[in-house]
């Protein structure tokens, strides 16, 4: 049997915490910044989980379910 591919933009996008959740980066940070306050910015720096419903299907692509 054939191994399992990991998906490689989901590899460069999500990193797997020690408790098993799914850290990614939000999204809106990389153009047209002149208009969101620096509030806005600063919280779209910072990393997010992946909902709990859209796990399995991250966990899917990259290769751990």
């Amino acid at each position: 049997m054939p191994k399992q591919k990991t998906n490689s933009g989901a590899k460069k996008r999500f990193k797997l915490t020690g408790s098993g959740k799914i850290k990614r980066s939000k999204a809106f940070k990389r153009h047209l910044l002149g208009r969101k306050s620096k509030k806005r910015k600063e919280e779209l720096s910072k990393s997010g989980v992946v909902h709990p419903s859209d796990m399995h299907r991250v966990k899917m692509m990259l290769g751990l379910a």
